[in-house]
């Protein structure tokens, strides 16, 4: 079976609010999932993406609003009636329990029969792609990452329509969480079922979902696809949160021009006549859209920087620079090797092209025009 995502609704969030007593941790949180999805909840601690995620599996009841999932109204669905399955953060593996048992205890809860459960989690261990010998070992006798995958395969037996992955790898060395993160893929596109999944590794989510929830403070600042999120933000939290990006303070004069009180930029970004509401706004351009002068790229602002720091990272190189007047630090990412001269303390050129920028207004936060 493959993962493509269907055009049906499979969960949809209509105005949930939690509250814990006098404490708002969700603010009208509206969202919908659709079938087949691979969706990312992510955003800081405290930003309402766990309380959401155990909203949506009924271990927390939302104080307003409603859930639906497949088409069903959730709101007085017990979590072990609902048609969804969890993955914690430390797996809840029964240690007194072998493989076996662990896996198919879902079914076991339901009454399956005992050559049922038998057969299903033989297909789950293949799945998995653990070994059969290991039915008759306990938990404590496996890796970490063997342990994931029978959470995984635990979890995938019953056959939910939404699987809910509540930071899984967050405690796994990075070389296993690699491994488990194309394990989550491979399921993913074999099965075709829904995740939702919160995490903190932005890498990750980047990596493996098809749209990417941005929390923040119990808020849902912006939903995209992972190139919606990095190259198209409509909120600065968003721009600053996902991945490094330049901000700028300018002024917007004539609702046509930016105009920056950065000593020796030459040039001015063009937007048209509708480019701003506001003239106080927030220039953004990710590292990887500064090009130095000379570098064949055709740029229409330029400014003199100083650079304070360079960090190899292989295939790219990190600069970290100061603007002349030292009021504003910048990054650029530059492929491959960097030039000898650019060492800390160079002076270099560097600039942008108005169609890699973006304007947030100042007051708001929120996106003003997209060049």
């Amino acid at each position: 079976m493959s993962a493509d995502i269907s055009t049906n609704d499979i969960c949809t969030i209509d105005g949930v609010i939690k509250n814990y007593g006098n404490f708002r941790a969700l603010h009208g949180i509206n969202l919908t999932v659709k079938e087949g999805e691979f969706v990312a909840l992510v955003g800081p601690s405290g930003s309402g993406k766990s309380t959401l995620l155990q909203v949506i599996s009924g271990f927390e009841a939302a104080t307003e609003g409603t859930l639906t999932i497949d088409g069903e109204d959730m709101t007085n669905v017990a979590p072990a009636d609902r048609p969804t399955s969890m993955v914690f953060q430390k797996l809840a593996l029964f240690p007194h329990k072998t493989i076996a048992e662990n896996i198919g205890f879902p079914l076991k809860l339901r009454k399956v029969s005992k050559a049922e459960i038998e057969r299903r989690t033989l297909d789950m261990i293949a799945l998995m792609q653990l070994k059969p010998e290991y039915l008759t070992r306990y938990p404590a006798q496996l890796s970490g990452g063997e342990q994931q995958r029978v959470a995984l395969a635990r979890s995938m037996i019953s056959h939910p329509k939404l699987l809910l992955l509540d930071e899984p790898l967050s405690a796994l060395d990075v070389k296993l969480k690699k491994v488990l993160q194309a394990e989550l893929k491979r399921l993913h596109r074999s099965l075709g079922v829904t995740f939702i999944h919160v995490t903190h590794d932005l890498e990750e989510a980047m990596m493996l979902a098809d749209h990417i929830c941005v929390m923040k403070d119990g808020l849902l600042l912006q939903v995209g696809t992972p190139d919606d999120i990095y190259y198209r933000p409509t909120h600065k939290f968003v721009a600053e949160f996902i991945g490094e990006t330049n901000l700028f303070p300018v002024t917007v004069e004539n609702n046509r021009y930016v105009a920056t009180d950065m000593a020796g930029i030459q040039g001015h970004s063009s937007f048209g006549p509708e480019a701003a509401t506001q003239p106080q706004a927030y220039l953004m351009v990710r590292p990887e859209f500064v090009h130095m002068v000379g570098s064949g790229e055709k740029l229409d602002v330029t400014l003199d920087v100083i650079v304070s720091e360079t960090f190899n990272r292989g295939s790219t190189t990190q600069v970290k620079a100061v603007t002349k007047d030292g009021g504003h630090l910048m990054t650029l990412e530059i492929q491959g090797h960097i030039d000898a001269q650019i060492i800390v303390g160079a002076e270099i050129r560097v600039g942008w092209r108005d169609e890699d920028t973006h304007l947030f207004d100042r007051a708001t936060d929120t996106l003003q025009v997209a060049a």
